[in-house]
């Protein structure tokens, strides 16, 4: 069967975390707009559609610096050649109110002995070094620290604040089994992953980009469903599957009382110019400005339409942080061929070796986190 297109999902599992309010940011509206209660951590955001706006220029970004310690080469443009650096300089604008400015210190007080685990593929790597970067920016140079790498788990504690922030990896979510040398991929279960995840205060999932992979790139063998095993199946099928058992998983897992859960939709890639109606190029390759406005002509991910059935059928849906539509505009934001994980021939073929999956740091995943920061706290 065809090939489905398949981008980041990221899911979100917030506990209920209180803490001192913020010194100096609040979430204000537009002086037009009728007087609205702040967003709170609800199912349905009614308050401000934060994800509704426009990139403005803004000379104050970005928040750090290019020469953050945790930054994988995969995702540092600036130390491996790119030669424009516009692209830093762009905040996301909502329409009808403002975002608080990130605070590392209000968010390490507020998650004061708490834990944040980043459970996905590369882009929620991505998402976790950003959300370091921007808390380690703003963070004395005495205060102590720790980072702990490994595979599947890296931790980096903040031990003055008992904060840690990890990642785990896991691409699909789900579980995948090893039998006599074959790697099974088990859309109906997620309990080893699963184990590692219980107990954290903030949990963030993705998944999306491995459903799509094929031959060497692909991550698995056979499908497992029940009994029954699959040499391969529509891919969109499988993912509504293992995100169905990731569902399930949190129903059974999550103590809906002392924990609120968050879904962040799909993050795109820019791999064809006719999306912002290019004719010349042939991908990010080159861009150095976001799409002007708040519209974009590309297709709307498939996967949105699993995932909000998903969500739906949940016993609590989780809250829906949609970052898709501010993300399509930012073709300028990816590596493109500034990665230090590409050979000199590769940067030397930017239609074939380009990426316009991850994104540079600084760079987009920095307005997630912000995001991410007022929905946890405003």
């Amino acid at each position: 069967m065809g090939p489905v297109s398949v981008f980041l999902l990221s899911l979100i599992f917030i506990q209920d975390l209180t803490g001192p309010p913020a010194a100096t940011a609040m979430l204000r509206r537009r002086h037009d707009e009728p007087r609205r209660r702040g967003p709170g951590l609800i199912p349905n955001q009614k308050v401000c559609n934060l994800f509704t706006g426009s990139w403005l220029h803004d000379e104050s970004y970005p928040l750090y610096k290019s020469s953050c310690p945790f930054i994988d080469p995969q995702f540092n443009c600036m130390l491996f050649g790119r030669p424009d650096s516009d692209y830093l300089h762009f905040r996301w604008n909502p329409s009808a109110c403002d975002l608080p400015r990130f605070n590392g210190i209000d968010f390490l007080e507020r998650m004061r002995n708490k834990k944040v685990m980043f459970v996905g593929d590369s882009l929620g790597r991505n998402q976790w070094q950003s959300l370091l970067c921007m808390i380690h920016a703003d963070l004395p140079n005495q205060s102590p620290t720790q980072l702990i790498t490994g595979d599947p788990l890296s931790t980096f504690n903040f031990l003055e604040y008992g904060v840690s922030i990890a990642f785990y990896r896991a691409p699909y979510l789900v579980d995948i089994d090893v039998i006599k040398g074959m790697r099974i991929l088990r859309l109906d279960r997620m309990s080893v992953n699963g184990e590692a995840w219980k107990g954290v205060d903030v949990l963030s999932f993705n998944s999306g980009h491995w459903w799509s992979h094929k031959g060497s790139l692909q991550g698995w063998d056979y499908m497992g469903d029940g009994r029954a095993y699959y040499v391969d199946m529509d891919r969109l099928v499988a993912f509504q599957r293992g995100m169905s058992t990731w569902a399930n998983w949190v129903d059974l897992n999550i103590n809906m009382n002392t924990t609120k859960v968050f879904f962040q939709s799909t993050s795109p890639t820019h791999y064809n110019a006719a999306e912002w109606n290019d004719p010349v190029s042939k991908n990010c390759y080159g861009e150095k400005l976001p799409v002007l406005g708040s519209n974009y002509s590309g297709i709307y991910p498939d996967q949105m339409k699993v995932l909000k059935g998903v969500i739906k059928a949940m016993k609590h849906p989780a809250y829906f942080l949609d970052i898709t539509r501010l993300s399509e505009l930012r073709k300028d934001a990816h590596p493109s061929v500034y990665s230090g994980v590409l050979s000199p021939h590769q940067r030397a073929n930017p239609d074939r070796s380009a990426d316009c999956s991850h994104w540079c740091l600084p760079g987009l995943p920095d307005t997630w986190n912000q995001l991410f920061y007022t929905a946890l706290f405003f």
